[in-house]
């Protein structure tokens, strides 16, 4: 029974399950009366979910609808469908909205929906003071109360008859937004106003214009008046008077300036009437200017003024423009069509001026020290003109220039280039240089004093001799210099070292090296060094030579190792021989003593061993065979040492030939270039023996170093 009603209960659940469930179809989101809605009017955000369900049954729904991301309704209702309702909407209502649908523990979530308030509310502006004077400023506060930020505000200054001015200010955080106008000459009756503006899809939209507000502006002075006395018909020499005036409201901080070409004449402060006058030239006439300053406001008036001109400008004349040291010059001032002058003539230096006459004519006897820019000077009525420059040239000969090498010495090395310097002492600049190499002219130069040549052009057998000349615009002429001749300066070519004798050597015996160059301007210096675990340096010398040759006594087993020899010159190029290797061995009779040394020994035991035996034998015999064997052994022991002596010679010898085979072997080994070296260093030794004693103009004939 029990287990019926458990059968009955769970079918019975089960039945109840199967009538409770739904599930979501869709949920959408909808506004009303569009998604565009004007700016004011009302709007109405509808959410609907659709919902399939097993049976007919109530539940409730969670409505939850989001702008940009952020709730902004809630509700629960039995019914499938929310409505938010905006009364009036305005452009903060923009954006994108969505809807969330939760109930029975299931959520679903509809797509969103972008909605576009269009319009902005009216902006509200406000003006500081109605009623400024020129100079100062308007104040102004332009609001959009119903708006949220960002937002752009866009002011305007309207004047009568002109375009508007504009000022435009970014607000990212508040709803309003402040600025101030200036007020400037001429501007009476002012109007103001603005507008905003929002950035809505990468696009601008404007509000409407606010109210038009009325600023009224007050001159603090009137517009100064600029006069000139006399008003026409002003000639130079005629004293000229200015006065500049206004009227104002109040004196405080008000200043009068009088301009020409930008440039200040007078100015007063805290009075009505400025005045200037001046004695007029030629330079006073044009366009002069009176402002009038308080604060930030001002106002100008301009007046032409023309001056008639009294007499030109003088001009000066000179006998010549460039002439020489102690000869006269004549300078002469003279005006076109006027004689009646009062007339100087000076010198222009870097102090300033020297006058020299008070006179239109002047003749002197000139030095190098007058050369500079002579002008006159003529006065008239007070007014004084002064004539263009005239530049005068005063010349002093050249002196005999002076040529040589820049780096000292007259000479050059053969491939490097030769920089010689031309100088002249004396002589007025500029002077002209000109380099010869031979009777060829290589270059000119003009310059002060000195002047540069570069010959890349050196060969070995160069004689030719360089000279320069230098001149100016004295009437002397051309100077010049002695004839430089260049010693050419061959670099070393080619070291090489070989010794005799070559290769091996006896302990104790001399050496002789000879190091020699195939090609090189003397001196040379000569360096002889060997290397073992570090180099030591044997012998140096300097020789107007080729060659040299050194003698090293006795050698010994120190001197084992690998020479080279370094030769140079002035050419300061360090040539390094390629290296040879000499082995000291051991003298004969050093053999010989080593021979002795092991074979001695040897026979002594030789000969006592014989004479053992024989004693032995002698014992065993008798008396009989004893003096037989004694006889015998006085026999061989006479032969032993017979033996003995010959084995010595034999070993001694034959240790000196076995030295002598291996010397021969080695030899063998290296046959060409030992033998050949051999004979070129005998034969270069007996001729440095002969060159010791012979001239050896000879060897140096052709030579770059025998001029």
């Amino acid at each position: 029974m029990y287990l019926a009603l458990l059968v009955i209960f769970l079918q019975c659940s089960e039945l109840y399950t199967q009538e409770r469930v739904f599930t979501f179809n869709t949920v959408e989101i909808k506004v009303q009366p569009s998604v565009k809605v004007k700016n004011g009017a009302r709007m109405s955000v509808v959410c609907h979910a659709d919902i399939s369900k097993s049976t007919d049954f109530q539940m409730k729904h969670n409505f939850t609808i989001f702008k940009n991301g952020k709730p902004v309704f809630m509700t629960v209702s039995d019914r499938e469908g929310a409505r938010y309702e905006i009364p009036v909407a305005r452009s903060s209502d923009t954006g994108e909205y969505e809807c969330t649908v939760e109930a029975g523990g299931k959520t679903k979530s509809s797509d969103s929906l972008h909605v576009w308030v269009t319009g902005m509310t009216k902006p509200i502006l406000t003006a500081e003071e109605k009623e400024v004077l020129e100079g100062e400023v308007v104040k102004l506060r332009c609001e959009l109360p119903e708006e949220v930020p960002p937002l752009y505000f866009v002011f305007r200054k309207i004047k009568m008859n002109s375009t508007p001015k504009e000022k435009r200010v970014f607000e990212p955080y508040r709803n309003f937004s402040e600025v101030s106008f200036s007020v400037e000459e001429g501007d009476n009756i002012l109007y103001f106003d603005c507008f905003g503006k929002r950035n809505v899809l990468l696009a601008f939209e404007s509000s409407e214009h606010s109210n038009r507000t009325l600023v009224t502006v007050k001159e603090p002075f009137i517009k100064p008046t600029l006069n000139a006395k006399p008003s026409g018909n002003i000639t130079e020499g005629d004293r000229i008077q200015f006065e500049c005036s206004t009227v104002v409201a109040r004196m405080r901080d008000i200043e009068i300036i009088l301009q020409k070409n930008k440039t200040i004449l007078k100015s007063v402060k805290d009075e009505k009437i400025l005045k200037y006058s001046t004695v007029a030239t030629l330079e006073d006439s044009g366009e002069y200017l009176c402002k009038v300053e308080q604060g930030r406001a001002s106002k100008t008036t301009k007046l032409n003024v023309v001056v008639q001109e009294l007499f030109p400008k003088p001009i000066l004349s000179a006998s010549t423009s460039n002439l020489d040291e102690n000869k006269e010059l004549t300078l002469s001032c003279s005006i076109s069509g006027f004689r009646k002058a009062n007339f100087s003539i000076l010198r222009k230096n870097s102090n300033g001026e020297i006058s020299l006459k008070n006179s239109r004519n002047l003749t002197m006897r000139v030095n190098v020290n007058d050369t500079g820019s002579f002008i006159c000077k003529a006065e008239v009525k007070g007014i004084v003109k002064e004539s263009k420059p005239v530049m005068i040239n005063i010349y002093a000969p050249v002196s005999k220039p002076t040529l040589s090498v820049v780096s000292g010495l007259p000479e050059v090395v053969l491939g490097k280039p030769l920089r010689l310097i031309c100088r002249s002492a004396m002589g007025t600049p500029p002077i002209t240089f000109r380099f010869h190499k031979g009777n060829e002219v290589k270059t000119i130069v003009t310059n002060d004093t000195y002047a540069t040549f570069l010959d890349e052009n050196i060969r070995q057998n160069d004689k030719k001799g360089y000279k320069c000349d230098a001149r100016n615009n004295h009437s002397s002429g051309m100077k010049t210099s002695n004839i430089l001749n260049i010693t050419v300066i061959v670099p070393i070519r080619r070291a090489s070292l070989g010794s005799i004798p070559y290769g091996k050597v006896e302990d104790g015996h001399e050496t002789t090296f000879l190091c020699s160059v195939e090609e090189g301007s003397w001196p040379i210096h000569f360096r002889i060094f060997r290397k073992t675990d570090r180099e030591v340096l044997l012998f140096e010398t300097s020789e107007n030579a080729d060659k040299i040759l050194w003698r090293k006594k006795a050698m010994n087993r120190q001197d084992t190792g690998t020479y080279y020899c370094m030769a140079s010159n002035r050419a300061n190029v360090d040539v390094k021989s390629h290296p040879i290797t000499i082995n000291v061995i051991l003298a004969v009779w050093q053999k010989g003593v080593i021979a002795a040394s092991v074979l001695i020994p040897i026979a002594g035991a030789v000969t006592f061993a014989s004479w053992w035996f024989l004693y032995k034998k002698k014992k065993a015999k008798g008396p009989s065979v004893e003096m037989s064997g004694s006889a015998l052994a006085t026999n061989l022991t006479s032969e032993k040492l017979t033996r003995q002596h010959n084995d010595r010679d034999y070993y001694s010898g034959s240790g000196y030939i076995e030295d002598s085979e291996n010397h021969m072997k080695s030899t063998d080994e290296t046959k060409a270039p030992v033998q050949k070296g051999t004979e070129t260093v005998y034969s270069e030794i007996r001729k440095a023996n002969n060159d010791s004693v012979e001239n050896r103009h000879s060897r140096i004939q052709g030579h770059p170093d025998a001029t």
